[in-house]
């Protein structure tokens, strides 16, 4: 029987009989941690915990064409019907009073609210036809290695609640992210770093860390965020006069005390997860300073990503050090720029900011296709909700948009999604999504599916019940992948 105590992941179905009758005898809370227990007994995942090793790399349930993830957050929900959803519709209803179908208009709603065009011309890239804002120069050029998804859908028009719904799956925080519930899975190539890294902006986004939180997973399977000003690491390298032969000798003696505290209290895994922090952490100083110099690189590949130009540089250094570190093994990084929140001022607003990624995205994809990394390496482009085609003001030049969760695009590059094809339409004005029409619980699944792992087997028990990334299970999306 395992050693561990309390809750533990479980792959496979959870209960055969035998656990049905141990389950049976009583519902103390003795009774159910016992059946945890034994539910999770021949888990890769439990043996992982239990060897003290929760990150070592370990197979997944299914065949996967996916390793690794890029995850792009565009944080603040960016336009489809400025990016690309076009809408020639909207062209026609320019400045015309906005009336939500099906209702009544509202006192605020009547004299107020008008649909809104795009200020962007729109224009057909690469051999597939990708349709593209033409301020998208740069991504254009890898059009053919893209898949667009106009078909999905959220629950919230708040920032936070959408936020974690995106990364979490749920939109009341508290959940693992999506990198933890996949380090969680599959552990990671490289143990002297982080399986599990986030590049935030200066100003953490809605909902703040708890985007990329362990949740109730054991705390080693948390998102490490990098600085994105200064030193990506605080005190990565140690004192003056302070050997490595001397950190080594501190870091056996607190985890001796560690281990000895711990044997008391075995149910608890945030004193396992600090210590194994800390080794990580020494680990870590071989491998990271090496990993995010930049200053080694080529004066070609800093100035195909951007770096050192004033529009590109941040998001630049992101992508290129996203690039390092997936292929040193890391599972997944998240990159987060932002903010996409346009209320008014869309054509400047979205104007900058495609400025700002355009470029840098375009040579990520371009750098890891040569590489031979792409094929094993997903990116995902995305904000937490689309835009709504009205909220201009009329006589001005102010345009702006709403918040809406019934239409989204998101793209996929690689790690075997259907690169070229654009699946799922929004309606003439881009308020709903009309066809291939899924919840973003149903793009949760997709992507665990690339890498190799199942959702419905990849549970951890908690608070009584066996819960994973989709919260009550969801579909692969099929037209999504090759």
């Amino acid at each position: 029987m395992s050693k561990m105590i309390g809750s533990g992941p479980v792959v496979g179905n959870p209960i055969d009989p035998r656990r049905q009758f141990l389950y049976g005898l009583g519902a103390s809370v003795g009774s159910i941690a016992l059946t945890s227990l034994l539910a999770a007994e021949d888990s890769p995942r439990v043996a992982a915990a239990a060897s003290g090793s929760p990150l070592q790399a370990r197979p997944g349930h299914l065949p996967a064409t996916a390793k690794n993830v890029i995850f792009l957050m565009m944080e603040g929900g960016p336009s489809h019907l400025d990016t690309f959803d076009p809408k020639p519709e909207l062209d026609r209803v320019h400045m015309q009073e906005f009336v939500r179908q099906g209702k009544q208009k509202s006192a605020m709603e009547s004299g107020q609210r008008y649909y809104v065009k795009s200020p962007f011309k729109f224009t057909k890239a690469g051999e597939c036809g990708a349709d593209m804002a033409e301020n998208w120069q740069h991504l254009a050029s890898v059009a053919d290695e893209l898949c667009f998804f106009r078909g999905c859908q959220v629950d919230s028009v708040n920032h936070p609640t959408a936020m974690y719904q995106l990364n979490c799956g749920n939109r009341f925080g508290g959940d693992p992210a999506i990198g933890a519930w996949m380090t969680y899975g599959l552990g990671s190539v490289n143990q002297d770093l982080p399986g599990f890294v986030v590049f935030p902006e200066i100003s953490y986004p809605q909902g703040g860390a708890a985007n990329w939180s362990n949740g109730y997973l054991p705390a080693s399977f948390q998102g490490t965020p990098l600085r994105p000003v200064g030193s990506p690491i605080l005190d990565l390298s140690p004192p003056l006069g302070v050997s490595r032969e001397r950190q080594r000798k501190n870091l056996d003696l607190i985890a001796k005390l560690n281990a000895e505290h711990a044997a008391l209290h075995p149910q608890h895994t945030e004193l396992q997860a600090r210590t194994d922090s800390y080794e990580l952490a020494f680990r870590m100083q071989m491998q990271v300073p090496e990993v995010l110099d930049l200053s080694r690189e080529d004066a070609r590949t800093l100035d195909r990503y951007g770096v050192n130009q004033p529009a590109t540089d941040a998001f630049g250094r992101k992508c290129l050090l996203a690039r390092k570190l997936v292929e040193k093994g890391v599972r997944f990084v998240q990159l987060y720029n932002g903010t996409w929140d346009s209320h008014d001022f869309i054509e400047r607003a979205h104007g900058n900011l495609v400025r700002g990624v355009d470029r840098p995205i375009a040579a990520l994809i371009q750098d890891l296709k040569e590489r031979g990394l792409l094929d094993s390496t997903l990116v995902v482009w995305c904000g937490e909700f689309g835009r709504t085609p009205d909220n201009g003001i009329r006589g001005g030049t102010a345009y702006g948009r709403d918040h809406n969760p019934h239409a989204m695009t998101m793209w996929m590059a690689g790690g075997g999604c259907k690169a070229g094809h654009t699946i799922g339409a929004t309606d003439e004005l881009g308020m709903t999504a009309v066809e291939e029409v899924r919840h973003i619980r149903d793009f949760h699944v997709t992507l665990l599916r690339l890498l190799g792992l199942d959702d419905n087997k990849l549970t951890y028990y908690h608070a009584g019940r066996f819960k994973q990334l989709s919260q009550f299970g969801g579909k692969p999306i099929d037209a999504l992948l090759a």
